[in-house]
């Protein structure tokens, strides 16, 4: 918007000087020195201009009205493809006129090679080329970069700069419906995939929250199995507690796999023979003072046994 500010700045004098244009050759005049300025790059309100349309029935000045429509919304090569003989371009107006041709050419990638601009823009070389894709950038009128390796100009954006030629709304609306629709149609798949996310979350949560209550159920009963099989006096030292739990829930997931595939899981109601001989443990007590005392008889009171102090000794069991 910047740009188009500013030329449209650099027109409003211009635009002043219409109103006291009253002949044609004053009017044509006026279209010459807008072309030349360095700094006017939209031209439709000038076009629009009474005394500059009057020019369409003046045989001799007509060609300049052509002129300035090759302006607005022609090309380079257009002003060389016309039948009608045009008047002839300044060094202004034909570096102007290869510019606005630049962002004419821009729509399309194809068209940014080297080659096809030498062709587009009447220039001689690849250095030609350079030269005008620089002062083009340098202008604010597209941002490129020169790509001599492979001879291409790569351009990220261009500046609205250029008019609507005449019948250019149709297809410019047809272009922007397009868009649009090809717009609503990514966010709606965008939509359902954030659902199909959000619904796979939900799944995996419920399964996981079913999963851990289960387990727990599970358990519980395996404990519960335990304490009936086992009595209500038999335990433990402190450290039993971690390895019957640990065997409990080794059951409980044992069951939990079974339910699973179809199968009756190892952890089944009736406890098996390798649930009461799952390891060998070892536990350490303080022998009374009889005990010890017996002992020390035993072996005739050898210093070797264990005394009455209450020494430690270490016996293995299978649980």
């Amino acid at each position: 918007m910047l740009e188009q500010t500013k030329a449209l700045n650099a027109l409003e004098p211009y635009l002043a000087l219409t109103k006291s244009a009253t002949s044609p050759r004053a009017a044509a005049d006026l279209i010459t020195q807008a072309t030349s300025n360095p700094n006017t790059y939209v031209f439709t309100e000038l076009l629009q201009t009474p005394q500059i349309q009057g020019l369409s029935s003046s045989p001799e000045y007509a060609s300049h009205l052509k002129l300035l429509e090759i302006f607005s919304y022609g090309t380079y090569s257009s002003y060389h493809t016309l039948s009608a003989p045009l008047p002839p371009l300044n060094d202004a107006q034909t570096l102007k006129l290869r510019q606005l041709s630049l962002l004419t050419l821009a729509k399309g990638p194809p068209n940014l090679s080297y080659t096809v601009l030498q062709q587009g823009l009447g220039l001689h070389n690849a250095r030609a080329v350079e030269d005008l894709v620089i002062s083009a950038v340098y202008a604010g009128l597209v941002d490129a970069q020169l790509d001599a390796r492979d001879a291409r100009v790569h351009i990220s954006s261009v500046s609205p700069l250029r008019d609507l030629a005449p019948g250019g709304i149709p297809p410019m609306l047809s272009a922007l419906r397009v868009w649009s629709s090809r717009c609503s149609t990514t966010l709606e798949d965008l939509d359902q995939e954030v659902a199909d996310i959000k619904a796979a979350a939900a799944r995996r949560h419920s399964k996981k929250k079913a999963w851990a209550e289960q387990l727990a159920k599970l358990v519980e009963e395996e404990r519960e199995i335990e304490l009936l099989q086992k009595g209500p006096g038999h335990g433990g030292g402190g450290g039993m507690h971690g390895v019957r739990q640990g065997a409990i829930l080794n059951r409980a997931l044992a069951r939990m796999q079974g339910q699973r595939f179809g199968k009756r899981g190892s952890g089944s109601l009736e406890a098996g023979p390798t649930d009461d001989e799952a390891m060998d443990v070892d536990e350490e007590y303080e022998d009374d003072g009889e005990a010890s005392a017996a002992g020390g008889a035993a072996v005739g009171g050898g210093g070797s046994s264990t005394t009455a102090g209450g020494k430690k000794r270490a016996s293995r069991r299978k649980l």
